[in-house]
């Protein structure tokens, strides 16, 4: 398959910087706190990226995989990583997502600017998977652009931001387009329980998002739905 990424991945970290300033940086490692991550946690990372979520999970003490289907994103990711002066645990992996099948393995999975370069059918396939790799009781998050959720002025002018990444994206790399994501409903229709939104403004706008949802333990969720037998009837 085609490297989508070819011609605007080394522009990637200069047209972010551009678009988001830090706030997409910090909108990344949002989740990613000594509260979340115990040393010795499996995460994965869907999507390279900056690095800068792989750098700060892995500087936490995780054991962190990245895996990507481009390999320009790839090479950049691993320049990062050069760049750091510490040794990071992080294993990096060319493959399509999907064929990444470790299932019930990973503390946390990320999806990190990632879910919005697909349509919606294939964006929850997708989900889907990586919800399947994390591990019961484990943490899925989302960092991305948020979905509006104030006036309509500003609901439109913040739409409008994400349709003008959205387009260049499109033309560049072949991106889908698409409405905002509400990524907070979509992890609540995986059954997953969102624990924690942090925003981070940008143009005086709540630009960015990052949602933290908890998968499940199986026993529980079976005791939440199992139902109350009615008392049989006494003469």
């Amino acid at each position: 398959m085609r490297d989508k990424y070819k011609y605007i991945g080394p522009l990637y970290d200069f047209l972010s910087s551009i678009y988001g300033g830090e706030s997409i940086h910090d909108c990344k490692r949002a989740m990613l706190t000594e509260e979340n991550v115990k040393a010795g946690d499996k995460i994965l990372i869907a999507g390279a990226g900056h690095g800068k979520d792989a750098i700060r999970a892995a500087e936490l003490g995780a054991d962190v995989t990245v895996v990507d289907l481009s390999e320009t994103m790839l090479i950049k990711l691993k320049q990062a990583f050069e760049k750091h002066p510490g040794n990071l645990n992080v294993n990096v992996v060319h493959a399509d997502i999907l064929t990444f099948e470790e299932y019930e393995t990973y503390d946390m999975v990320i999806a990190n600017f990632f879910l919005n370069v697909f349509y919606e059918d294939f964006m929850e396939k997708i989900t889907d998977h990586l919800i399947k790799c994390t591990k019961q009781g484990g943490k899925f998050v989302i960092g991305d652009f948020a979905y509006p959720n104030g006036n309509p002025i500003s609901n439109t002018i913040q739409k409008g931001y994400w349709y003008t990444a959205a387009l260049i994206f499109y033309v560049t790399s072949d991106n889908a387009i698409h409405e905002i994501y509400n990524y907070t409903e979509l992890m609540k229709s995986k059954g997953l329980e969102v624990s924690e939104t942090k925003h981070y403004r940008y143009l005086g706008m709540n630009c960015y998002a990052s949602v933290m949802g908890t998968k499940v333990v199986a026993s529980d969720l079976s005791a939440e739905t199992k139902t109350e037998q009615p008392e049989e009837a006494t003469a």
